[in-house]
């Protein structure tokens, strides 16, 4: 099996000049996968990325929407997949599979029901409990400032250095590290990783 982000990009229109959100976009995907064959951007401003160990599929989500919201007003619409490979493509829109159509009719439903992250895969039971999970942690991602979702980037890109290092990072004290880590509900949404990783191992059964 394997695991398929689908996405777009929100308010990406409020920007004359792409680079401002494709910038960072770019980044972020090269930065998860940086062979060329394993993510797209495509039609503007959506994006698809395999993600071959699904176990990562939420924190790379979690990822790129960090790296996003770095940028003032946008958003972004995530859709993870699990499932089956069945065609390897030259690019990664051109592969097929569970994994893909799931990830491509979530980002549909995600746009119906108005929500940012959602996940299926063959496990009815899973989808239910897990998108009850993102609705919830959406609600503090959703509202994440350009600060709070700078240090969740440099917190996910350097999770060996202490709030000491990343306060040095961004130039700033460690208590405003800290600070902002918790308006962003960093420990909350780690904690949901690792339920996450514990809930998706059913797959593997």
């Amino acid at each position: 099996m394997t695991s398929v982000i689908t996405g777009d990009i929100i308010n990406s229109t409020k920007y004359k000049d792409p680079n401002i959100w494709l910038r960072p976009l770019k980044e972020a995907l090269n930065m998860i996968e940086n062979k060329f064959n394993r993510w797209e951007i495509y039609r503007g401003d959506s994006f698809q990325i395999e993600v071959k160990d699904y176990f990562n599929a939420f924190e790379y989500s979690v990822y790129i929407k960090a790296c996003i919201k770095t940028v003032k007003h946008l958003d972004v619409r995530l859709a993870i997949g699990i499932g089956e490979k069945t065609h390897n493509g030259e690019k990664v829109t051109e592969s097929n599979g569970e994994a893909f159509r799931f990830s491509g009719t979530t980002l549909e439903n995600l746009k119906k029901e108005k929500q940012n992250l959602m996940i299926m895969t063959p496990n009815d039971e899973l989808n239910t409990e897990l998108n009850l999970y993102f609705k919830l942690a959406s609600i503090a991602m959703d509202n994440w400032t350009t600060n709070s979702a700078e240090v969740v980037k440099l917190y996910l890109e350097n999770q060996n250095k202490t709030q000491q290092e990343i306060a040095k990072l961004i130039g700033i004290n460690q208590e405003a590290v800290s600070k902002r880590m918790k308006r962003a509900y960093l420990e909350e949404i780690l904690d949901l990783e690792i339920m996450y990783r514990q809930k998706i191992s059913i797959l593997e059964v």
